[in-house]
């Protein structure tokens, strides 16, 4: 199967939210209790029983009220962060692009939850396993939208093949580039690219996202370099230069992360 896209044009949506109960009723998750979060949001994160959701941010400029809203759910990296750090190997990826949890190898370890650069990945309690937004591959995979996409009457979603879609979002981001000069394309650069693409009319911190969504360089250097090595018998000089590298570059992961948040915190303020 071709791979595929899912385009959200923030610039048309009216934060219906019909996007999520679509994706609760063809899902069969249930209703959860709501309240107030700010603005209209009344969901604050995902759960095991919500996969997406529409966040709200508003900001009052040039004499006018601002809403920046946007539908949330797992963005289907090329690159995930969460099948890395799966110690279970129960996260994979389907030629069409997505993201998958088998949930009869998943542990519930939550390894995938703490690594994820945009929090997706939930683990329910009750059954000690993953959850997430499967991009409604079961519909996919029988030529049919994905649930959100399906109902979403603004089309602000948009869902297709990546090389016929891509180039639409492009032209929908220069044209909107004429009267917005910060209109611009998110996630197509991001983690390897991402299933999900997102038209955003604003700096990524308006919308509470991060700026650059990285995977840790300690779990990349785990997985990659020392696990692999495990198997082979290393002297003691080598296994405390290995370690002191380890130690050096997770310090240096950990700075950078510190002046992204503080970069965002910086262009919230703007």
């Amino acid at each position: 199967m071709a791979r595929k896209m899912v385009f959200v044009d923030t610039s048309l949506c009216t934060g219906c939210k019909a996007c999520s109960v679509a994706c609760k009723a063809w899902n069969d998750l249930p209703a959860e209790k709501t309240k107030r979060i700010t603005s209209y949001q009344s969901q604050a994160d995902f759960t095991p029983n919500t996969w997406t959701y529409v966040r709200f941010r508003e900001e009052y400029k040039d004499n006018k009220m601002h809403f920046n809203m946007l539908k949330l759910q797992c963005f289907h990296c090329d690159d995930p962060a969460c099948m890395k750090a799966c110690s279970s190997n129960a996260i994979y990826k389907t030629e069409s692009g997505y993201t998958l949890v088998d949930r009869e190898k998943c542990i519930g370890c939550g390894y995938c939850a703490a690594n994820c650069p945009w929090g997706v990945p939930k683990i329910d309690e009750a059954t000690n396993k993953m959850y997430k937004c499967t991009g409604c591959i079961d519909r996919v995979e029988n030529g049919m939208k994905p649930a959100c996409a399906q109902i979403c009457q603004p089309g602000a979603i948009q869902f297709g093949d990546y090389d016929e879609l891509m180039p639409k979002a492009q032209a929908r981001v220069a044209e909107l580039q004429l009267t917005n000069p910060k209109a611009h394309l998110y996630g197509d650069n991001l983690m390897g690219g991402t299933t999900y693409v997102y038209l955003l009319q604003d700096r990524p911190g308006a919308y509470g996202l991060p700026l650059n969504p990285t995977t840790p360089i300690s779990l990349t250097l785990w997985k990659d370099i020392v696990h692999p090595l495990g198997g082979i018998a290393i002297g003691a000089s080598a296994a405390a230069i290995t370690a002191g590298v380890i130690v050096n570059l997770v310090r240096g992961n950990y700075a950078n992360r510190a002046k992204n948040i503080a970069e965002s915190h910086d262009e919230g303020g703007k």
